[in-house]
C-alpha cells in the first residue's frame, strides 16, 4: 500500500509544567523543552503530516526523586496524558510512564495505565539508577506486559558512573545507553521469555543496528545464550526514526532489521520543529522510490502494532 502521507509518530514528548518544573533541577536539557500545549502540538503535528502522535515522558522521567514522590509523578503524568487523549482521540495516544525505581510500584503502574486509563502502550527509560532493563527486578514487569501483548518503548536516560563531561550524554551516551540496555535485555532472556512484548527502540536503537554482528558472534563468549538465540532476540526489536534520518543510518537499519521493524518518530519537543521537519524531510526523500516502505514506516506498522487503524 503506498504512502499517502498520514504518519504515525511514535515518539513525541509530553511535558507537563508541574513535570518540568520539578525535572529541570535534576537534568538541565529539561529547561530547553518548551511546556506542553495541546494547541502548539497539534500545529507542528500538521505541520509535519503526523495524523497521531504517542506522547511519551523523556528522560529523566519519574526517576529522580525518592520513590514514593516517584511513584505520585508517573501516575500525575499519566493521568493527564490520558486526558489530552480523551480530549483528541483521533490525534493523539499514550505511552505511559513507569517509576521503574520501584519495580512493584512500575508493575501497578503499567496495570492502571493500560487496563484503567485505556492507554497505547509504556514507555520506559534505559536504565533506573543504574539498574537496566534486563535486571531480574523487572521479571514481574516483563510478565505483566507480556501478558497483554504491550507495545514498551525503550528512551535512553544518563548511565551512572561516568564524569559529567557536558553535552556528551544527550549526543553519544543516551543512544549508547539504548544499547546497553537492548543487549542487557537480550543476554537476560527478557525478549525470549515474552514473545508477546513489542518493543521499540528509540533513535534506531543507539547503535545496536552497526554491530550487530559482534553482539551475535561474541555471544559464543556467555553460556547463557546462543549465537542463533541471540539473532533471533535482536530481529525482534522494533525501531523508531527519531535523529536518525541519514542515509547511511536508514541503510543500515533496514538491512537490519526490515521496514516492517521501523517506525516513525521525532523526538519533538525536545527536537523542535525546525529539525523535526528537516529529518522527516530526509527521510521522505530516503524513501521516494520505495513507497511501500514509506508507507510501512510512517503508518503501515504503527497499525499492526498498537492494533488500531489511525
Amino acid at each position: 500500500m503506498p504512502f499517502d502521507g498520514g504518519r504515525v509518530d511514535v515518539h513525541q514528548h509530553i511535558a507537563p509544567p508541574f513535570w518540568k518544573k520539578s525535572a529541570v533541577a535534576a537534568d538541565p536539557h529539561v529547561a530547553y523543552i518548551a511546556d506542553w500545549s495541546e494547541a502548539d502540538t497539534l500545529r507542528t503535528m500538521d505541520a509535519l503530516g503526523t495524523r497521531v502522535a504517542m506522547l511519551s515522558l523523556t528522560s529523566p522521567g519519574a526517576q529522580f526523586q525518592d520513590v514514593r514522590t516517584a511513584n505520585a509523578l508517573a501516575r500525575a503524568v499519566n493521568e493527564y496524558g490520558a486526558e489530552a487523549v480523551r480530549r483528541r482521540p483521533d490525534r493523539f495516544g499514550l505511552l505511559a510512564c513507569l517509576p521503574l525505581l520501584d519495580p512493584d510500584a512500575a508493575v501497578a503502574e503499567a496495570v492502571y495505565a493500560l487496563d484503567e486509563l485505556g492507554a497505547d502502550g509504556v514507555a520506559v527509560l534505559s536504565n533506573a539508577g543504574g539498574r537496566y532493563l534486563g535486571d531480574h527486578a523487572y521479571r514481574p514487569l516483563w510478565e505483566a506486559l507480556d501478558r497483554r501483548g504491550a507495545v514498551v518503548l525503550v528512551h535512553p536516560t544518563s548511565p551512572q558512573g561516568l564524569a559529567d563531561l557536558p553535552g556528551l550524554q544527550g549526543w553519544a551516551e543516551w543512544p549508547f545507553d539504548t544499547t546497553r540496555t537492548a543487549r542487557h535485555m537480550v543476554v537476560n532472556g527478557v525478549m525470549r521469555d515474552h514473545p508477546s512484548l513489542k518493543v521499540i527502540l528509540s533513535h534506531a536503537g543507539g547503535f545496536l543496528p552497526y554491530q550487530v554482528t559482534r553482539f551475535e558472534e561474541l555471544s559464543v563468549t556467555n553460556p547463557s545464550v546462543t549465537r542463533e538465540g541471540v539473532r533471533e532476540d535482536l530481529r525482534r526489536f522494533y525501531f523508531d526514526t527519531a535523529l536518525t534520518t541519514h542515509p547511511a543510518t536508514l541503510a543500515a537499519l533496514l538491512a537490519f532489521a526490515g521496514a516492517g521493524h521501523v517506525l516513525f518518530g521525532t523526538d519533538m519537543p525536545a527536537a523542535p520543529l525546525t529539525v523535526a521537519g528537516s529529518l522527516a524531510a530526509e527521510l521522505d526523500a530516503h524513501l521516494r522510490e520505495t513507497p511501500d516502505v514509506a508507507y510501512e514506516i510512517n503508518m503501515g506498522t504503527a497499525e499492526k502494532i498498537f492494533g488500531r487503524t489511525f
